[in-house]
This record gives structure tokens, sequence and C-alpha cells, in this order.
């Protein structure tokens, strides 16, 4: 149980455990329980204080993973710049919709953030399957070699895999979430869709934070 509880504090302690137990409530509160729609904007709202400064974080990723070819620097730099534009335009989002700064600007600025977002996921989704693929190779030739430590790297293959897994899962449906907002349709703007994508791009970033 204490073990439980310190794994708890640890992932809340990151930026990225808080703005994923927000997510979940203001993605699936609304799902289960339309009486708590206050409760899921209130939550919505807070979830984007949490995130204050979170654009910066792109320099950061790029810093720590640039990529290991020409390509998946490429996609580095598209992914995450698309990222910091989402998270950036957020900041003037949230400060319209708390009445900061003027109402009307509210649209322009969530249009501009989810395209970021819509673009940065898309060069995300490219590059994990790009890693997806190198990874599949990789363990294939440790299985056809012979190596009393190829066990241990076929597991860490796989256990990047499922993370990898997770996070196009993350991104496929965050993508939904930002068509629906650039360019409403039937689809994307579908409850169900809407709910499954809220869903399943909470519960991923949930394991991606706290896998064990």
């Amino acid at each position: 149980m204490n073990d439980t509880v310190d794994k708890l504090v640890i992932f809340l302690a990151k930026r990225d455990g808080i703005d994923k137990l927000e997510k979940t409530f203001q993605e699936d509160i609304p799902i289960c329980f339309q009486a708590c729609k206050l409760a899921c904007g209130t939550s919505g709202l807070s979830r984007k204080a949490f995130r204050t400064g979170r654009f910066l974080t792109g320099f950061n990723a790029l810093r720590r993973n640039p990529g290991s070819t020409l390509t998946l620097r490429l996609l580095a730099v598209l992914s995450n710049s698309g990222e910091m534009v989402y998270f950036f335009f957020d900041h003037f989002l949230w400060l319209s919709r708390i009445g900061t700064v003027d109402a009307n600007l509210a649209k322009k600025m969530s249009f501009i953030s989810a395209f970021g977002e819509a673009v940065g996921y898309v060069f995300f989704i490219i590059a994990d399957f790009i890693l997806l693929n190198e990874g599949l190779k990789a363990e294939k030739k440790l299985r056809s070699s012979e190596g009393k430590d190829n066990e241990k790297e076929i597991q860490k293959l796989k256990s990047d895999r499922i993370m990898r897994l997770m996070a196009v899962a993350a991104n496929v449906a965050d993508l939904i979430i930002a068509l629906a907002e650039i360019e409403p349709n039937p689809f994307c703007n579908h409850t169900i869709s809407l709910g499954i994508s809220g869903l399943v791009s909470a519960w991923a970033g949930w394991y991606r934070n706290w896998p064990s």
C-alpha cells in the first residue's frame, strides 16, 4: 500500500502527472455523469493553469532526444514545434476564457492552438511508427544471433514498443480531438468519438507516466 502511495506521489509530482489527472476528469466525467459539467469546466481551466510555461519543454525534448537520423531529427523538430505552438497559444485561450484578455480572442486562439497541436501529433505518430519498425528489425536481428544478453535486450525492446504504441494511441486520439476543433465534422465531433478519444488519450497518458 505504501509503495502504491509513493508511486502516486511521484506520478503527481510530474507536470505530466497533474496534466493527465486533470484531463481524466475533463474528458471522462461528462461521459459518465452529465451532472458534473460545472466540475468538468473548472477542471479544464485549472488544467490549463498547471500547463503554464509548458511550451518551453519542447526545447528540452529536442536537447535530450534530437533523433538518431536526419529524418528523425527533422520529425522531432516539426513535432515539438507543433506542440510548442499548441501550448503557447493555449495560454492566451485560457486568459481569454477567464476574462484577463478580450474574450473574443478565444475562438481564434483555440483554432491556432488546435492547429499546432494537430501538426505536432501527425509528426509524432510518423516518428513513432519509424521507431517501431526499427525496433522490430532490431529484435529480429537479436533473435537470429546468439548471446546471453540478447534476452534482456529483447525485453527492453518489447517494453519500448509498448510505450510507443501507447504514445501512438494517445496521439491519434488527441489528433481526433484537435481536428474536431479545427474543422468541425460529424465524425470527430460526435459524442462517442470525442468520448472514446478522451478516454484513450487520458489512460494511455496515465500508463506512460505510471506503467507499473
